[in-house]
């Protein structure tokens, strides 16, 4: 194979794995705006009916407002306790370190159904235990999810760290810097990008995760993804894709603003 074809087998390639994750992306946003009653193609034309539709509904307007706050609380949570916690695991060698790194990354191969199964019997225990109502309470919600973020924040800083050039620490600690002060104007520009790459991803895993939340919502408390699955049990229509389009414009805009401030590329 010649180079001049080699290089064009390797642009069809890299053209056909974007296509296949970019079209079905771009068919959500364009069903979005159909006419249609029931979604189907061709279209019949096209609208903004179901945007208004799915605005006017409270399980989806308090459903988004739950999942961006429940978001939020783990994406910070995930950065105050995963910082510290991968500044010790990348510079302090102690026993059982490997075991305590496998923990904490322990919920990103853990089946989702089957932590949030776990996590439910856990706060049920607690609750026989202590009389307090952890699971259906929002405290708990949040809790799991910052189960659910702690992982990439952990998976992301820990890297970027490995790969810092632990003499600039010396040097400044020879110098008479402090280790506080040594993190905070030494370690932490160096490591910015993994920060916020750690918070997009935190973010974006606790906005996106279903299985969890099933067991853990409480009554008249739903987040949008559920919401979601329970309108698609009765209904089949653009309000859905309406829905979805929002949330990919919501994870799109935080992509562009995190690329603004940090280079993603760096973070990996």
């Amino acid at each position: 194979m010649t180079a001049t074809s080699s290089t064009a087998f390797y642009r069809v390639a890299t053209a056909l794995v974007i296509g296949f994750i970019v079209l079905p992306l771009a068919i959500i946003i364009w069903s979005s705006f159909f006419a249609n009653k029931i979604l189907s193609f061709p279209p019949q034309g096209y609208t903004l009916d179901w945007y208004v539709r799915a605005w006017s509904r409270d399980e989806f307007r308090d459903g988004l407002f739950l999942s961006l706050q429940t978001a939020l609380f783990a994406s910070v949570g995930s950065l105050l306790l995963g910082v510290p916690a991968s500044y010790a695991l990348a510079r302090f060698k102690f026993r059982g370190r490997d075991v305590v790194t496998n923990i904490l990354l322990a919920p990103m191969v853990v089946p989702g159904i089957v932590g949030g199964a776990a996590i439910y019997i856990f706060y049920i225990d607690i609750e026989l235990l202590t009389d307090i109502q952890v699971a259906g309470a929002a405290p708990g919600l949040y809790l799991a999810h910052l189960l659910v973020a702690l992982p990439w924040t952990i998976r992301l800083t820990t890297a970027a760290l490995i790969g810092f050039n632990a003499s600039l620490s010396e040097a400044a600690a020879s110098l008479g810097a402090s280790a506080a002060t040594i993190f905070f104007r030494i370690v932490l520009p160096v490591i910015r990008p993994a920060i916020i790459a750690s918070a997009l991803f935190a973010f974006v895993a606790s906005f996106i995760d279903l299985e969890k939340s099933l067991f853990l919502v409480g009554p008249g408390r739903t987040t949008l993804q559920i919401a979601i699955v329970n309108y698609l049990e009765w209904n089949l229509d653009s309000t859905i894709a309406a829905v979805a389009t929002v949330q990919i414009a919501i994870i799109a805009t935080l992509l562009l603003i995190t690329s603004r401030y940090a280079r993603l590329s760096r973070a990996f």
